[in-house]
């Protein structure tokens, strides 16, 4: 591959509206991207948004492309209030704790998941949440997002969760690591940073166990926070640092699959400049895929730009970009054609 599909195969893109633009189908049919990541404006019916991934899948078969491997079409279904498409899984991630039999019902969130997105073609979940909340009402408990105030309950529906996931054909991505639970209600890194001054050892023994559990199921992607643990890393957010990403991550907790980063339009990274900028420093922390997801591919083909700049100019190590892009093909080679 060239540098510059080196650098495309760890961005997920993303667009308005219900029909990929032409610009990105360029992308895709050059090798030059990782997949897309899809978002409720881009869903019409389930008719438009199957014929927008068969389109897709169309420009990875180009022969200009020589990954010649299904692309990640993902999306957030979580359940409950945070779905982009309509249909399973219906309960939150809170409701199924509370349900009558929490363990089948995490498994059925699990499969329904994966049945629904394997209708319209998708093939990677940004779910299930794995936060352990502290108080209700707090940025995660708020919309039931979360499973339980209990690590041990959040490690066991979360497994259950992950593995009746992969067992229907889509990868689960786990999220958001080492653990939004503690944010309060006005927490959102969505707009603006936010810090968590939780000792090192809460961190490890509360809110990083159900990611053990997760990777004990063989989850295939992890979600990294955009918040900073000052306990760990006073400087960046987790998805920026290498002290987080590769010490406690992949070091500590062993985790062999791959890493995605939030979006990276987030307001928490405000204080780190330009998307170019914080695509630089994520993949230098650690971190596989990039998640643009402003809706606008121009946002996609900036990181893009960066990492293959980096990447030429030895910025970025070249030993470790090229682990990462295994990293995400041998991901890819794992999940089911969009037209299978």
């Amino acid at each position: 591959m060239s540098a510059a599909q080196l650098a495309g195969q760890r961005v997920i893109y993303s667009y308005a509206g219900l029909a990929p633009p032409a610009s990105l189908l360029s992308l895709i049919s050059d090798g030059e991207a990782a997949g897309v990541i899809f978002f409720s404006d881009n869903v019409g019916s389930q008719s438009q948004l199957a014929a927008a991934v068969r389109e897709l899948d169309q420009a990875a078969a180009s022969k200009l492309d020589p990954v010649q491997l299904p692309l990640l079409l993902m999306t957030d279904q979580e359940g409950g209030q945070v779905r982009r498409l309509p249909g399973a899984p219906e309960l939150s991630a809170m409701q199924i704790a509370e349900s009558a039999t929490p363990a089948a019902a995490a498994a059925q969130a699990g499969s329904g998941a994966a049945a629904n997105l394997r209708s319209y073609g998708l093939n990677v979940n940004l779910a299930p949440v794995l936060d352990v909340y502290r108080q209700a009402g707090g940025f995660i408990a708020e919309y039931g997002r979360s499973f339980s105030s209990s690590s041990t309950a959040v490690a066991r529906l979360g497994a259950d969760y992950v593995a009746a996931e992969q067992q229907g054909g889509v990868a689960a991505t786990v999220k958001h690591f080492p653990g939004l639970g503690a944010a309060a209600p006005s927490q959102d890194t969505d707009l603006r940073p936010v810090s968590l001054p939780l000792p090192a050892s809460a961190i490890r023994t509360i809110d990083e166990l159900p990611y053990r559990s997760a990777i004990a199921a063989h989850v295939k992607l992890i979600m990294a926070s955009w918040a900073v643990y000052p306990a760990l890393d006073p400087d960046f957010p987790a998805g920026l640092s290498a002290t987080i990403v590769q010490g406690e991550l992949r070091g500590r907790l062993g985790f062999t699959g791959v890493t995605v980063t939030d979006a990276l339009e987030a307001g928490a990274l405000s204080p780190f400049g330009t998307i170019a900028n914080r695509a630089t420093l994520a993949a230098r922390a650690g971190m596989d895929l990039l998640l643009c997801a402003q809706g606008n591919v121009p946002e996609g083909e900036s990181a893009m730009s960066s990492l293959e700049s980096g990447y030429r100019s030895g910025a970025l190590n070249s030993a470790t970009f090229k682990a990462a892009d295994e990293r995400i093909l041998a991901l890819r080679a794992t999940l089911p054609d969009a037209r299978t």
